[in-house]
């Protein structure tokens, strides 16, 4: 039987051999696994050492399963106990899970009430809105600014509707993102 702990920046792994019975191997594979599953997340790779030691100690479970009860010896059996997750040191592991499964789907609604609300989305110019850019010209973060204010670098003049139509001299495009179709770009005149 296999058990992992995981001590935030070290882990330790543990492990018990020997001749077991039906009773004395379902109490140990119990225990290990129990506490293996509210101790065993504590580090960085217990995240994935964790669930492989689980897994492992399946197979020691089925043959402990498999045997006969206990008959004689020359002590009395341990006994197994609870199943494992009937027992209040795995609840301890399902609670976060739980958590888990749930931040989930909030985190889902959450994503799509502020793209809803337009966070973080690219303003749609106007003909004569001012701007200012927060970035340079290969990665515009255009923001609409009151044309009167000191902030105001830019002004839009007009749009591109056609392939053949271009800005008149000195003006910057607009990346398309500011469009409100997406397709047509925007002329930028200096404001000063």
């Amino acid at each position: 039987m296999r058990g992992h702990q995981g001590l935030f920046l070290l882990m330790r792994f543990l492990s018990r051999s020997g001749t077991f019975c039906r009773s004395c191997g379902l109490a140990t594979y119990r225990e290990m696994s129990a506490k293996t599953l509210w101790q065993g997340w504590w580090s960085p790779l217990s995240v994935v050492v964790t669930p492989v030691t689980l897994l492992m100690n399946l197979g020691p479970r089925s043959r402990f399963r498999k045997l006969a009860a206990p008959v004689g010896g020359f002590g009395p059996s341990l006994d197994p106990g609870r199943s494992l997750l009937r027992r209040p040191v795995a609840l301890l592991f399902l609670m976060p899970m739980a958590l888990v499964v749930l931040a989930i789907p909030t985190l889902f609604v959450l994503g799509a009430f502020v793209e809803g609300a337009g966070i973080g989305q690219a303003p749609t110019l106007a003909v004569g809105d001012c701007v200012r850019n927060e970035g340079d010209w290969e990665d515009q973060d255009l923001e609409i600014v009151d044309c009167g204010s000191a902030d105001a670098e830019y002004k839009v003049t007009r749009r591109l509707d056609t392939s053949k139509d271009v800005c008149a001299d000195g003006e910057l495009l607009a990346d398309l993102t500011y469009s409100p179709d997406r397709m047509t770009i925007s002329c930028l005149a200096p404001a000063r």
